[in-house]
């Protein structure tokens, strides 16, 4: 089995690496080529360094290979794992800054920042998909670029390609809910229903026991259900148990708009935005990745926000390969899974995984007090997608109009003209 990482020079890529060791009695990999552009050669050399000493301690027959001939790399792949940043760090650390200068959220893959980044994003991923129809057209496409919904989205909407868009959000709401209840992961079950980085828990259970009024009364009382990279504000104590699904980490640039974009400012004012922060963070990784006799993952990879990445991913490419039918939450067209949304979006639902892919568990309708505020988001995402594959101006303004964090159409506008101005060099189609 060929397994092809794009982006391979990313700092999540020893993240990678430890997982398919672990899982290497079920995966039986023979190679794994790691591919990036020439911009990155050094930050892939580095990586590949430490992945193939990796390998070696492991003991494993797996090939690692490093190249920046994408082709070569995506030719006869059963997988292909998309982990890639357009830009870099200092295109995402212009859409972290351009919304601040209008009082509107400046994060990543949600609002204008994930705006931004779909728009540099989509043509690479869809001309990474032309290469795989072309040279290994019955691979699986397993993507982590974000904003991962949208990509996905764009990828089943444009080509034929059997893609799965995955996050670490949920993943992570899961072992952290297990914290809080003191109870091990594996006897915790939880049903996800949304969009990604808009996601609710609707249920949660202990072996079988309905906990969600438990869980969210430890939320409340201060008990950790937050990202690394997300500003830990407490949730209101009425409104929690008002709404009564359990909503994302991500769910607070929305329900606390006021706040986070207070704490963002600040931030960005005196410790730089979260890009800028993360350069740093990076910089001592890749440091820490030169090390010749370093061959684990180190623990400093923590502070860089993937927490159980890799086990999601694994986990994942383990149930496609073994026909295991295991539950997963992944990105897959909703196909009527939330009755309110259109057939052809991407969703982020619970799934059964087997060979044969992902088939979503049926969500009907999803409560009133969240539907119009997915429904919002989701226009959002259809009209950016567009904007990003033909380049339609119109169309991007309107997705931005439509964003919950823009005020107005003229904000829109300004916000627009800035993001196609800073990122000329990477949007062609504009």
């Amino acid at each position: 089995m060929k397994i092809a990482v794009i982006g391979g020079g990313s700092s999540y890529t020893p993240e990678l690496i430890e997982g398919f060791i672990l899982r290497a009695d079920k995966m039986k990999i023979d190679e794994i080529v790691l591919v990036d552009i020439e911009a990155g050669r050094e930050k892939l050399e580095i990586v590949g360094g430490l992945a193939k000493r990796m390998i070696e301690k492991s003991g494993l027959p797996i090939k690692v290979e490093l190249t920046f001939d994408r082709v070569k790399a995506i030719t006869n792949a059963d997988f292909v794992l998309t982990q890639f940043r357009v830009g870099g760090l200092d295109a995402r650390a212009c859409d972290e800054r351009i919304p601040l200068k209008y009082d509107v959220i400046g994060q990543e893959t949600t609002g204008p920042g994930g705006f931004a980044k779909a728009l540099r994003t989509i043509p690479v991923i869809l001309d990474i998909c032309k290469e795989i129809e072309e040279y290994s057209n019955d691979a699986w496409l397993i993507n982590f670029t974000n904003p991962a919904g949208m990509v996905t989205e764009a990828v089943h909407k444009y080509t034929n390609v059997k893609a799965i868009g995955l996050c670490n959000v949920p993943i992570n709401m899961r072992q952290m809910s297990a914290n809080i209840l003191e109870v091990d992961r594996d006897d915790v079950s939880m049903s996800f229903a949304g969009l990604n980085h808009l996601v609710y828990a609707t249920n949660v259970h202990v072996k079988g026991k309905d906990v969600m009024d438990e869980l969210l009364q430890g939320i409340i009382e201060g008990k950790n259900m937050n990202m690394r990279n997300i500003h830990d504000a407490p949730w209101e104590e009425e409104f929690l148990h008002a709404l009564r699904v359990l909503p994302c980490p991500y769910h607070k640039y929305y329900y606390m708009m006021d706040e986070m974009l207070v704490e963002e400012k600040e931030a960005a004012e005196q410790r730089g935005t979260r890009a800028e922060q993360v350069k740093e963070i990076e910089k001592e990784l890749f440091e820490t990745y030169k090390n010749p006799d370093l061959n684990v993952k180190p623990k400093e990879l923590e502070q860089r926000g993937g927490s159980l990445y890799s086990e999601a991913a694994v986990s994942l490419i383990t149930s496609i390969m073994t026909n295991d039918n295991a539950i997963h939450t992944v990105n897959v067209p909703n196909n009527g899974t939330i009755s309110q949304l259109p057939d052809d979006v991407v969703v982020e639902v619970t799934c059964v995984v087997n060979s044969e892919g992902p088939r979503p568990l049926q969500v009907g309708k999803l409560p009133t007090a969240v539907v119009g505020l997915v429904q919002q988001v989701k226009a959002f995402e259809e009209l950016t997608i567009e904007a990003a594959a033909t380049g339609n101006r119109h169309k991007a303004l309107l997705a931005l109009v439509n964003n919950p964090f823009v005020p107005s159409s003229k904000v829109a506008k300004q916000i627009l003209n800035d993001i196609l101005e800073e990122n000329k060099q990477y949007l062609p189609q504009f």
